[in-house]
């Protein structure tokens, strides 16, 4: 396939051809579900897939990559081209998409020296090598290769966050250096300001937005009369955070009248045409006035639900795109069969204090120091201390916060901070009494200049307004839970619990857990990711692959206590969204 821009149009084979395309991240879907997905979206009407890649994937560790399973970029891109689709390939190294840390890998937050999205010395050699690796991955599938994929993006959205254009040239020449020879671009805010900071001479200029078709391609217009009008992130829908009172969407009406006044005036990329998932410690954060991390599920409001269900706003599209293609669409497949497989007791408890030397080693420390400079990205870290002398009714005071730590005098909670509020406690104990506090990481900020926050306690711990020296900490990645040794110890709020169920078919399925407060789940190894009482989702979606025929174990971490008996239920339909 030859793939090239003209003047005002995208040429295929030496014929003008009309980029209809949808978003689907390979990392937020099951590989099991991508053929499920690439058949959806030809039935609507798609010509191409579209997908970011997260660079805190596949360098979880500074210099060791992964590509296998769900992870396996290339095998998406060989599947989307067997399917007969086109692919947009969007590599970062910044993707923001509601991603923790926009995709960056926490280890770089390691060096103080570090500057992330400039001609930063440390920073460039960073991601040169993440992209000498990734589009080693990519390039057998360019089109100039015989493969499918027709464009890659230069970093993404740069016109909302700096001016360094010489890092922006940087990383054009680095794509042409590796032999990626298809057409590059970029995308950004629809004002001139956004544009202009954005772009680069010699690539693509694309628009990221959701209305107003004319209104947003004003300022492109003025500039680029001669190019090709895209929109590369359509967006059909929004994200939700912790504390939202509501699951956010939008019309399907309105939506497939924006679909079709781009149509009308050029090209797009859904954003998104599948979500997903946020698994495990991936969904990130926006911190403006407060600090607001993402919920587990990217449903998004997409064409396609969170689980691969045709919507609404699926059907309604896919009427519009009829008008702009010149032969009949496939038949729509059918939606994945789900299944309610009923409660699980969870019978079996450990305490996070009895727990703490079998999931870790301790550190000792002057004072507490922030996640990253004890070798984790993700998870908690508790800090534990001897108190020296007896306390009265003092104040303990945290310098700051990342983001929500629970205070323990023994094993008894004594009170919650949390970034958006009061760092400071009220407390009284004894000479010998131990202080515990147990911080969670609940994402980091994957927009904006507040993306390089640390995590944990990142710096001094006042007691009675003095410093307090001399803690062991205790880093938990939670990704050990096979040393957890569940003999019903410990009577703390804060407890792993753990249940075993039997299935003999294995289908996507949904978990409540109704008498839980906050936490997190991992089904047979696998971290489906958080849950949080406050909403406003409800179940955490778990694809059928996770599961197995015969038994299968469920383990949850509870941080905050339950409020009734320790069980789960699966069920067959999602609930995104909390009664209130």
């Amino acid at each position: 396939m030859k793939f090239e821009i003209i003047g005002k149009d995208f040429i295929k084979d030496g014929k003008p051809v009309k980029l209809i395309s949808g978003a689907v991240h390979y990392f937020r879907n099951m590989p099991d579900t991508w053929d499920d997905i690439f058949d959806k979206l030809l039935a609507m009407g798609c010509n191409c897939v579209e997908t970011y890649c997260a660079w805190n994937m596949h360098e979880k560790k500074e210099g060791e990559f992964d590509f296998s399973g769900g992870l396996d970029i290339g095998l998406f891109l060989k599947k989307a081209g067997e399917k007969g689709l086109m692919a947009i390939v969007r590599p970062g190294p910044y993707i923001c998409s509601e991603w923790e840390f926009g995709g960056l890998p926490w280890w770089i937050q390691t060096d103080e020296d570090m500057e992330i999205r400039c001609m930063n010395k440390k920073y460039i050699a960073c991601f040169d090598r993440y992209l000498d690796r990734l589009l080693a991955e990519v390039r057998p599938y360019l089109a100039t290769n015989g493969g499918n994929v027709i464009m890659l993006q230069c970093e993404n959205e740069y016109g909302y966050y700096g001016d360094d254009k010489e890092y922006l040239n940087y990383l054009k020449e680095g794509f042409r250096r590796r032999g990626i020879d298809v057409p590059l671009f970029t995308s950004d805010g629809t004002s001139e300001s956004d544009i202009l900071d954005g772009c680069i001479d010699g690539l693509l200029a694309t628009l990221n937005f959701g209305s107003r078709v004319e209104e947003n391609f004003a300022a492109h217009d003025r500039l680029f009369p001669d190019s090709p009008k895209m929109c590369m992130e359509m967006w059909n829908g929004w994200f939700d955070a912790w504390g939202d009172e509501k699951h956010h969407t939008t019309s399907a009406e309105d939506y497939a009248k924006v679909v079709d006044d781009m149509l009308k005036r050029g090209h797009l990329n859904m954003y998104m045409f599948i979500g997903g998932t946020n698994f495990g410690f991936t969904s990130g954060a926006n911190h403006y006035e407060k600090y607001l991390p993402d919920v587990t599920s990217y449903d998004y409001d997409a064409c396609l639900s969170e689980c691969g269900d045709v919507t609404e706003k699926y059907m309604a599209v896919r009427e519009v795109i009829k008008k702009y293609v010149d032969y009949d669409l496939p038949e729509i497949p059918r939606n994945r069969l789900k299944k309610a497989y009923g409660k699980v007791k969870l019978p079996e408890k450990t305490g996070i204090f009895c727990s703490l030397k079998r999931l870790s080693s301790p550190v000792h420390s002057d004072v507490p120091k922030c996640m990253e400079k004890y070798g984790i990205g993700y998870g908690y870290i508790a800090y534990k201390t001897t108190l020296n002398r007896d306390y009265k009714d003092v104040k303990l005071t945290l310098e700051t916060l990342g983001d929500r730590a629970q205070i323990y005098i023994n094993k008894e909670l004594i009170d919650v901070l949390y970034i958006n509020d009061s760092l400071e406690a009220q407390f009284s104990a004894k000479k010998g009494d131990t202080l515990t506090i147990l911080c969670e990481n609940m994402g980091r900020t994957n927009f904006g200049p507040k993306m390089m926050r640390k995590k944990g306690i990142a710096g001094r711990c006042l007691i009675d307004g003095r410093i307090h020296f001399g803690w062991d900490v205790y880093p938990l990645e939670m990704n050990n839970l096979d040393r957890l040794i569940f003999d019903g110890d410990g009577d703390e709020k804060s407890a792993f619990y753990r249940g075993y169920f039997d299935i003999s078919e294995c289908q996507d399925t949904f978990l409540k857990l109704d008498n839980f407060t906050k936490g997190f789940v991992v089904i047979n190894g696998f971290n489906l990711g958080r849950y949080w009482e406050i909403g406003p989702q409800v179940t955490l979606f778990v694809p059928k692959s996770v599961l197995k025929e015969g038994e299968n174990e469920i383990i949850v971490f509870e941080s905050d206590g339950i409020k009734g008996e320790p069980e789960a239920e699966f069920v067959d339909t999602p609930i995104l969204c909390k009664e209130r």
